[in-house]
């Protein structure tokens, strides 16, 4: 993709005002595709600059720079994969758990949540301390469970954290979660206080952008389904 094509494309995510999460993967891929190191992601990021530049009049300047924010962050040098490791988690102990809440205490712009059931009031805490930093949240779990006794969804629900639930009489067993665009956890952990304390579970947390993209779509798939 030539300079002019990623001009227009730019133009075309700035149409509305917003940059939506899929115009960021779709930029994220011009990146990837490109191969770009500092010096290119530099003119992408001027290029960036040029389109909102002449978009920064009247009313809707303040959305023309929430765009510029993210557009600029997806031209930033990506974090070496190898400085974050993939880790392995299991159950029985209190090691998933804990992992599930450092991730929502480290989140800083937005966690999707896809998972069967929520009962673990530790991670429910850590989720609404993200909601209180002002973390955008989402939830998508299982129209059954989350009505089970000690469901946490409720209360979540209360707490203004968008929820939404399968439509069917089968189940929505997914158990994953992606932290900032950036960061994966998947597995067969449910985030539930007998998951930690007896149950034999595992989960990965990874930062590679191949496998955290797919889990992304699938979560921007499900919600959408579900609206």
């Amino acid at each position: 993709m030539d300079l002019p094509q990623i001009d227009l494309l730019l133009k075309q995510t700035l149409s509305d005002r917003r940059m939506s999460r899929g115009e960021k993967r779709v930029l994220s891929r011009v990146v990837d595709e490109l191969r770009a190191d500092e010096q290119q992601l530099g003119v992408l990021r001027s290029r960036a600059f040029e389109t909102a530049r002449g978009e920064l009049v009247g009313p809707e300047a303040k959305e023309v720079l929430d765009w510029l924010e993210e557009a600029v962050k997806t031209f930033q040098q990506k974090p070496n994969v190898e400085a974050f490791p993939d880790e392995v988690f299991f159950s029985p102990g209190e090691h998933c758990a804990r992992k599930i809440v450092s991730l929502f205490d480290a989140a800083s712009s937005r966690v999707d949540v896809c998972v069967f059931t929520i009962t673990d009031d530790r991670i429910t805490n850590a989720i609404l301390d993200a909601l209180g930093r002002g973390v955008a949240l989402r939830i998508v779990t299982d129209n059954d469970k989350a009505f089970d006794v000690g469901s946490d969804i409720d209360r979540l629900r209360r707490a203004r954290v968008p929820v939404r639930v399968d439509q069917s009489e089968y189940h929505m067993h997914h158990k994953f979660a992606v932290f900032d665009d950036a960061t994966l956890l998947t597995g067969s952990f449910n985030w539930t206080r007998s998951a930690a304390r007896v149950n034999e579970e595992n989960f990965l947390v990874t930062r590679n952008a191949k496998l955290v993209r797919p889990y992304a779509e699938q979560f921007d798939r499900l919600w959408d389904q579900w609206a």
